[in-house]
């Protein structure tokens, strides 16, 4: 029996958060520094992970498979494939950034990153799932510590708003896909919630068709798909910044990855009979998004409303079905993953030292933070899709496969790179150029050490994946080769 790698990274957050809450009052001082412990080995073993799995073998790797609730069908079965695998180590960035630009905070420290620990457990669980009522499991608790980190440490004027809001989505797309998981769990006839079994299970094309649109859209709106997006943006900008990196770094990634996980996996000719209508809505949220990011006023919704028009270029590549497609879809979500991590990051840098976002009240700060502005910058050419940068590895095979399924429906949605780049360029000169406000002259400092880590360290990971695509692409394309033969060679 091999080492259980995934089961660890997997309880160690999960085990972390629990006994945060327990710690005494004498020990609570130290919560920062537990949470930023088991988050470097979560780093660690998603870094095993990430060079352990056999890219020329593919499949699923790492398994473990124990019996749960065997009178069901429900097993505890985890394994990753070359789609899974970023997305493990997408989450080890985020969670370990996250701890570090929240080290200041002081209202119950304990409790705040215990929360941060159950969301990158339940995170991981999703990802790592190959047991369908197991994925739901996860996909379920991430919901909780959401909620309650939004209404106590998020924006005093909206946290109760955005958290209501982002909850009341999130529940409406659970339920919805609930309903199609049951009915692939009768509908198969094998009474099972295996995801290999179910890939198998030969579902009849009236089946596909009926409920394929149940479980993509259910999931889909965890992923910010039109017209059910307006909780992205709002719950963003209520929430803390280290929950705005994970709601936007890897909580959209969940509802995508569980879109293709579940539907298009399961159910392939469900996802060519729907592939337009999915077509049509991502280049809805792509030209959409970054029309509705330009006219803000708001620091915090810019980057809300982008990260809504970057996942519509995610259920873009997914709806073409084809390889070059699927596999900008896999760098997609894990480049747009780091950079919105690192976008937010910067935002509440700034927010913290001048205490707004509004953009007509800010300038001149790359004087004050000239790392941070930097950071800033390269995070906007990731989002731009400018060559030598991550953005560019995952945006240009997107835009080739749905030029293969759908000419017109790439022509309308470049429009959204067009604008994504009006906007980048407006706010990086709003904020970090022009005149320095003279308030701002004594009171700003200075981002800290451990942030300027964060900023470097995020920024490195997407110029090296621009500069070295084979850092990701093959191991993507691994994936993609699976979800191919499923589709039947689209």
């Amino acid at each position: 029996m091999h080492f259980p790698i995934l089961s660890i990274l997997i309880f160690i957050p999960l085990l972390t958060g629990m006994a945060l809450l327990l710690l005494p009052n004498r020990l609570k001082p130290y919560s920062r520094w537990i949470a930023l412990s088991s988050s470097v080995i979560m780093m660690v073993l998603a870094l095993w992970v990430y060079f352990g799995y056999d890219v020329i073998s593919g499949g699923y790797q790492f398994q473990e498979q124990y019996p749960w609730v065997p009178a069901l069908g429900i097993t505890y079965h985890v394994g990753v494939d070359g789609i899974s695998v970023p997305m493990v180590l997408l989450l080890g960035l985020v969670v370990l950034s996250g701890v570090v630009v929240s080290w200041k905070v002081e209202d119950r420290p304990a409790e705040f990153f215990s929360f941060i620990m159950f969301l990158g457990a339940s995170v991981l669980g999703v990802f790592t799932s190959l047991d369908l009522f197991q994925l739901f499991f996860f996909f379920e608790i991430t919901v909780f510590p959401k909620y309650l980190m939004i209404i106590l440490w998020g924006y005093p004027k909206t946290r109760e708003y955005g958290g209501m809001k982002l909850t009341l989505y999130l529940f409406l797309g659970s339920v919805v896909a609930l309903v199609g998981a049951l009915a692939l769990y009768f509908g198969s006839g094998l009474h099972t919630f295996d995801l290999i079994a179910l890939e198998k299970a030969g579902l009849s094309t009236e089946f596909q068709r009926m409920w394929f649109p149940f479980i993509f859209l259910g999931f889909g709106i965890l992923g910010g798909i039109f017209p059910f997006h307006s909780w992205a943006p709002d719950g963003h900008v209520a929430a803390p910044t280290a929950v705005s990196m994970l709601l936007a770094g890897v909580e959209m990634k969940v509802g995508a990855f569980s879109a293709l996980r579940v539907a298009i996996m399961l159910m392939p000719e469900g996802a060519r009979i729907w592939a337009p209508l999915i077509l049509g809505l991502g280049t809805v949220n792509v030209v959409y998004g970054a029309f509705i990011a330009l006219i803000q006023r708001d620091f915090k919704y810019v980057i809300g409303f982008s990260s809504v028009s970057h996942m519509g270029l995610v259920m873009l590549g997914f709806a073409a079905l084809n390889q070059e497609g699927l596999t900008g879809a896999g760098v997609q979500m894990f480049s747009h993953g780091v950079m919105t991590a690192l976008f937010f990051a910067i935002v509440g840098m700034v927010y913290d030292r001048t205490h707004t976002r509004e953009l007509g009240k800010l300038g001149g700060l790359f004087r004050k933070m000239p790392l941070a502005a930097i950071g800033f910058i390269v995070a906007g050419l990731v989002s731009m899709g400018m060559p030598g940068f991550s953005g560019f590895v995952a945006e240009f095979p997107i835009f080739m496969g749905v030029w293969k399924a759908a000419p017109l429906v790439a022509v309308i949605a470049i429009l959204g790179v067009i604008i994504t780049a009006a906007y980048i360029l407006l706010v990086v000169r709003r904020v970090f150029f022009g005149e320095l406000p003279p308030e701002y002259e004594q009171s700003v400092g200075d981002v800290p050490l451990r942030d300027k880590l964060v900023i470097v360290g995020l920024s490195a990971v997407m110029i090296a994946i621009g500069w070295f695509p084979s850092l990701i692409v093959p191991m993507v394309q691994s994936g993609v080769r699976y979800i191919l033969a499923l589709l039947g060679g689209a």
